[in-house]
């Protein structure tokens, strides 16, 4: 079988969960060939290349430029999709984290091929990639089939569980189709939230609320469970973050994050339609009313 790639996404100089997904997702579709990685980051991030390797990348291609310390869509397309060339590879694999969205369309218009956003499963059906995707704010799951070559696909946070095929990855230094400096937008400042918050598509339980909880002091409570949790985020629904009791961040639902923890808590949450679609592939949902 032809090469998979996978795009290992970093932050703050640290591979992110979705990295280890996206590694994993492609290590089903190589069914006999090998799955390389294809890192950026800032001087340095190539150290990261080993962990790649505990979850079965063979090879793992390291671009590193100062300007990957912050995001750089134009630069990081061209790369990938010139890798993806050059290497002949039969599919290239992101997360459908933020940083996947924006990278995959661009790079699937580079190989003018179609892309399927967001999948939850992958699979061949003899020489076609098939996924499946939640649509109609996840009502339906569509199969795509995905014929044309290469294959570009973002797997939805969540819906792989990463899981460990350790192999000894060799590092190869990738050179740049693009100077990031030729770009016409440049990133030069990153604001984050809480440096101690747990991002939400990286937590394995997330604790949310909705309007049920009356008002935004009573947030503390979903807070002090998402503590003694110790490895939880909280999130809260389109009503609660258009109030102001809760950053826009911190939505779930059609128009903000599409999570698939291991463990998803709902405290007062109506249960529309619309958060349903962002959370609906969690694999545990406990539901507390008022």
């Amino acid at each position: 079988m032809p090469n998979i790639l996978a795009v290992a996404e970093a932050r703050g100089g640290e591979l992110r969960r979705v990295a280890f997904e996206a590694v994993t997702a492609a290590r089903a579709l190589a069914d006999g060939g090998a799955v390389h990685a294809v890192l950026f980051g800032p001087p340095g991030i190539g150290a990261q290349a080993a962990a790649l390797g505990e979850y079965g990348a063979a090879t793992v291609h390291v671009a590193e430029h100062a300007a990957f310390a912050h995001n750089a869509p134009e630069s990081q397309a061209a790369t990938i999709a010139a890798l993806v060339t050059s290497g002949g590879y039969r599919a290239v694999v992101f997360g459908a984290s933020a940083t996947g969205k924006d990278l995959a369309p661009r790079v699937a218009a580079a190989l003018q091929v179609p892309a399927a956003t967001d999948v939850t499963s992958l699979r061949w059906d003899g020489d076609t990639i098939v996924a499946d995707k939640p649509g109609y704010t996840g009502k339906v799951i569509a199969t795509i089939a995905l014929s044309a070559s290469p294959a570009v696909v973002s797997v939805r946070p969540g819906a792989v569980v990463a899981t460990p095929a350790p192999t000894s990855a060799a590092t190869q230094s990738l050179a740049l189709a693009m100077d990031p400096g030729a770009a016409r937008v440049q990133v030069t400042e990153t604001i984050t939230g809480s440096s101690t918050a747990l991002d939400l598509g990286d937590a394995p339980v997330i604790v949310a609320g909705g309007r049920g909880l009356k008002e935004a002091a009573n947030f503390s409570l979903l807070e002090d469970l998402a503590a003694a949790f110790g490895n939880a985020a909280v999130g809260a629904t389109r009503a609660v973050t258009d109030d102001g009791w809760r950053p826009h961040a911190d939505q779930i639902g059609q128009t903000g994050r599409l999570v698939s923890p291991d463990l998803y808590v709902a405290v007062g949450i109506s249960g529309a339609i619309q958060h349903l679609a962002g959370m609906r592939t969690s694999r545990t949902i406990v539901a507390i009313n008022k």
